[in-house]
């Protein structure tokens, strides 16, 4: 019978208390003595002061047993073995004062194996005893084992002394383990104490960037890559799971930062152009990974490689590179079979094409081998085909060009870490202002050269940029790929150039700018001959896929069509090819067409002084604004030229800049971008000559945004009122945010109202010093309108217009020192008088505004009212209180009340309406004793000659007048200058 069984026969309650007898009360603490404390010494029927006696034992084992046996059911065992069964149970209970162990062993020790400790200790208990008594007499020996344990574990003495046990044995435990661990080193640690050297290492070595092909005298060719880093775009193709039943999805374009691109994907193809920054964000990654310790990361060079023949494996990754740290043998496997490895692979299209296929089945193995790594893998886009890794999972991105801020965060990079911040902003406006100086810079490798040239040359760009593209296809074709340490390349520099300007003038007569690889193919073909150098390199199809590949200029931006890299340097080479050529001509006869601008610019470098006098006479022959300029922008690439031609050519353009005149400025923005690099100033310039050119420059802002801030920006200084005036009222043609960094939080603000018409207006009005005035256009809560000023206490005039969403003005609270208020078309703005705690001076109420509470502004000095008021005087509107020296009234604003108590305003200085005077209004101003200037309808002649002269007034604007006789009006005002409106 298991002991569970028995516990059905048996309550609890006749077992407990039997075994709460057997032992002594124990007390608090934890018994702590130089000896355990036995079971011995526990049971209470053995020692000197026994509370129960082996006979007392006895009676409860038999009545222990002779319950069992009176319970309902099949009895366990024959009844005449009832005394037999119960002595032998009294013996195995009387036998516990016999173990030698304490409490706490006989609980670690168990119930079972505790009743088994009995059985060995009662070995003649069974004698006799039916196998049923046996059985029986085993399960009820478990059965009071259990409570006997459960009793200990109740003892406030077996708690404390476990604890104590416990701690002895964690601490010895401890000790232990840190022993073995002194003598037996983990496995890993050696990796470990490695990784602590090669990481720190790996972020040192990659943390600087190299421009290659620069050897200009004070530039630096290596600068901090954690400085100099620009985050550049990668787009790739997005995928979404398709539901059952819907159709399949088109491909879609996603964009992504190119150094969040293997937090998506662990495998990823890179491709992009040449100097777009692949290797760049190579040694990015390998920086980041390295400072953060997630990853190790393996920089692998492919050009460094295939030097050495055959690949490595993972255990010469870093004898492969050159790395001077000595890993641990096998470190590399237990690293990448860990899964924590970052594998950079960079520049499959610097191997030879036979390379790349065993460079493929090198990666494949490695990815199979060391599953659940990130791999990258860079490359040119025409390198490999499309779909080359596809099958293995490795998504293709590409880099995108820079952006105009990109360019810009590149420049001011560039100069912090070159220590060269005196240059920067000459060489942003260049950027800015030169056309095809912008578009040369479209990625990190040509921006470095633009700033190193510029540098070079104490800030100032050479006076013809021929000399820059010269710079920057000799480091293209040839100079780059030999300094990276690459084998020759098949084509010298002056073949390439050959065979690039023939397809650059072929698109330039094509009005293109992409042409099909056939057509390209046949261009080629026909050139082989006269290039010797290239003819022995292969077919046409062969030559063109090298130029492609390794040039930098040529690219294929989709299946089957080629264009240059860079618009510039197809106009570059295409007029290079023109003039050799003598097709002067050709290019003269396409000067109205402004896309040949940038050629006949080009055209004007190349050629030699005397072509160069028949193009800008060309030019100068068609009478053209805009043509004389193009001739007045060539002169900046005539190095040598007929002295006279030159003047001629100054002469012309000196006519059109800068313009004189809001009409000339006009007229000046229709000759286009062009003028943008031509505007002078703001030093040398008239007041007017200065406005003209911020006139100029704002109505080109939407063809050139960022050449019209370059101009705009060097006039934020300048003290005009009409030129700052001018360059706050063209907020709105610009990115907010840029144009208040570089602009307006330059401007003096003195008598100059700042407009914001749009949210993103608010947010940077946010971030901008404070203004005095302030205007809000179209819809804007005052809550939003609060929450854009930097320092709402510092505004003291405040203009809302077109704003339907102003109601309560009570926020309006918030600017104390507000001294003016206007509210231009604001229907529902109301609760006026809620604003008498602010120290309002002026006041325009223009619309159909509630007027409630316009009386308790008792602190008015100016007040326009242009809506009708209510009542039948105006004293039942207006702030009676005020001391008023300015009122204006609208055209109906008087229609109910006429001017009736207009005299209570003694204080008025000045009187402004437009609606008809009645000889009852011209009493209430003649009541006014401080009048001095007067704005009235021309009615005012219609008054009879009782009309009482005001000889107070002395400036009258009178609006609808148009005799020229002022006989009447001189009686009526005998001292007022009459200015006609």
């Amino acid at each position: 019978m298991e002991p569970a069984v028995l516990g059905g026969k048996l309550a609890s309650g006749l077992v407990a208390p039997l075994v709460k007898k057997l032992f002594v009360t124990g007390g608090p603490g934890a018994g702590l003595v130089d000896k355990p404390v036995r079971l011995a010494r526990l049971v209470s029927f053995r020692g000197e002061q026994r509370t129960l006696g082996e006979k007392e034992v006895r009676r409860l084992a038999g009545r222990l047993v002779g319950d069992s046996l009176d319970s309902p059911g099949e009895p366990p065992f024959p009844r005449d073995e009832e005394t037999a069964v119960a002595d032998a149970l009294a013996a195995r209970l009387l036998a516990l004062g016999d173990l030698d162990m304490d409490d706490v062993q006989a609980v670690r020790l168990g119930h079972q194996e505790l009743a088994k400790q009995l059985q060995y200790r009662t070995p003649s208990a069974t004698g006799g005893l039916s196998a049923d008594a046996c059985y029986f007499l085993d399960s009820v020996t478990e059965w009071a084992c259990l409570h006997v344990l459960e009793f200990f574990t109740r003892r406030s003495t077996f708690v404390a002394r476990t604890l104590v046990e416990q701690s002895r044995w964690q601490a010895e435990l401890i000790a232990r383990v840190d022993e073995l661990i002194a003598r037996t080193p983990r496995p890993d640690a050696r990796d470990t104490a490695f990784e602590r050297r090669y990481l720190p290492h790996a972020a040192e070595q990659y943390n600087r960037i190299t421009i290659y092909g620069i050897d200009l005298r004070d530039s630096p060719d290596r600068w901090p890559l954690e400085v100099a880093y620009l985050s550049l775009e990668a787009t790739g193709t997005g995928e979404r799971t398709v539901l059952p039943g819907e159709p399949p999805e088109p491909e879609r374009t996603v964009s992504l930062r190119a150094e969040d691109a293997l937090r998506a994907d662990d495998r990823v193809l890179l491709r992009g152009d040449a100097g777009s920054g692949k290797t760049t964000l190579v040694q990015w990654l390998a920086v980041t990974a390295a400072r953060g310790g997630d990853r190790v990361p393996y920089v692998l060079p492919l050009r460094t490689l295939v030097r050495a023949g055959a690949l490595p494996s993972p255990a010469a990754f870093l004898t492969a590179v050159g790395c001077p740290l000595t890993p641990p043998e096998g470190w590399a496997e237990r690293v990448l079979g860990a899964g924590r490895g970052l594998v950079l692979v960079d520049g499959l299209d610097e191997i030879p094409a036979a390379d790349r296929h065993r460079t493929r089945d090198w990666l494949l193995a490695l990815i199979r081998a060391f599953p659940g790594n990130r791999w990258l893998l860079t490359s040119r886009p025409t390198a490999v085909r499309p779909d080359w890794l596809a099958a293995e999972g490795f998504r293709e991105l590409t880099l995108t060009p820079m952006r105009q801020s990109d360019v810009t965060t590149f420049v001011r990079r560039w100069h912090t870490a070159a220590e060269a911040p005196e240059y920067e902003a000459r060489l942003l406006d260049a950027l800015r202002t030169k056309r095809d100086l912008a578009r040369l810079a479209t990625n990190p490798l040509m921006c470095g050269l633009i700033c190193a040239l510029h540098r070079e040359r104490r800030g100032y760009l050479p006076t013809g940029r021929k000399e820059l593209y010269d710079a920057a296809l000799t480091m293209l074709l040839a100079r780059r790929d030999r300094e990276r340490g690459m084998e020759a390349v098949e084509l010298g520099e002056e073949a390439q150039l050959e065979l690039l300007q023939r397809l650059a003038y072929a698109l330039v007569l094509s009005g293109r700018t992409e042409m099909e690889v056939e057509t390209a193919e046949g261009i080629v073909e026909r050139a082989l001959p006269s290039v010797a150098s290239a003819a022995g390199q292969g077919d046409a199809a062969a030559v063109l896929r090298a130029l492609v590949l390794r040039s930098g200029l040529l690219r294929r931006p989709g299946e089957g069509v080629l264009d240059f890299v860079h618009r510039t340097f197809q106009d570059y080479l295409g007029a290079r090819y023109a003039v050799e050529e003598g097709h002067l001509d050709v290019i003269a006869g396409r000067a109205d067409d402004t896309q040949w601008e940038d050629v006949i610019r080009m055209a004007v470098a190349h050629a030699r002084p005397g072509e160069r006098a028949v193009l800008l006479r060309r030019l100068l022959a068609a009478d053209s604004s805009r043509l004389t300029l193009l001739a007045l922008a060539c002169l900046e690439h005539a190095t040598a030229l007929d002295p006279a031609v030159r003047a001629e050519v100054e002469a012309r353009a000196g006519t059109l800049i800068p313009p004189r005149s809001t009409a000339a400025a006009r007229a000046l923005a229709e000759a286009g971008p062009l003028v943008l690099e031509l505007l002078p100033g703001p030093d040398g310039l008239t007041d007017a000559e200065a406005h003209g050119v911020t006139v100029t420059a704002s109505l080109l802002a939407e063809r050139e945004p960022s050449g019209a801030l370059a101009v705009l920006r060097r006039f934020r200084g300048h003290p005009a009122l009409d030129v700052r005036r001018q360059l706050v009222g063209t907020w709105d043609r610009f990115d907010a945010r840029e144009y208040a960094k570089e602009v307006l939080e330059h401007l003096d603000p003195t008598r100059l109202f700042l407009s914001c018409t749009t949210a993103a207006q608010r947010a940077a009005h946010a971030d901008m010093r404070p203004w005095r005035k302030i205007a809000f256009h179209g819809t804007h809560t005052l809550d939003d309108i609060l929450a854009c000023l930097p320092e709402p206490g510092a505004v003291e005039e405040l203009v809302v217009q077109d704003n339907p969403e102003v109601a309560d003005l009570e926020p309006l609270l918030a600017l104390g020192s507000l001294r003016h208020l206007a509210l231009f078309d604001c229907g529902s703005a109301r609760c006026l008088g809620r604003l008498s705690a602010l120290p309002l001076e002026g006041l325009e109420v223009v619309g159909r505004a509630d007027l409630t509470g316009l009386k308790e502004l008792a602190s008015l000095q100016e007040l326009s009212v242009l809506q009708r008021l209510p009542g039948t005087r105006l004293t039942d509107t207006l702030p009676v209180s005020a001391r008023l020296q300015q009122l204006h009234l609208g055209r109906t604003t008087t229609v109910d009340t006429g001017l009736r108590g207009l005299s209570h305003w003694s204080t008025l200085r000045e009187v402004s309406m437009t609606s008809p005077v009645t000889p009852d209004d011209w009493t209430e101003l003649s009541r006014l004793p401080r009048l001095e200037c007067l704005t009235l309808d021309a009615s005012v002649l219609d008054l009879g000659p009782d009309a009482q002269p005001l000889p107070g007034v002395h400036t009258l604007f009178l609006r609808g007048y148009r005799e020229p006789d002022t006989t009447r009006i001189t009686g009526l005002l005998p001292r007022a200058r009459i200015l006609r409106v």
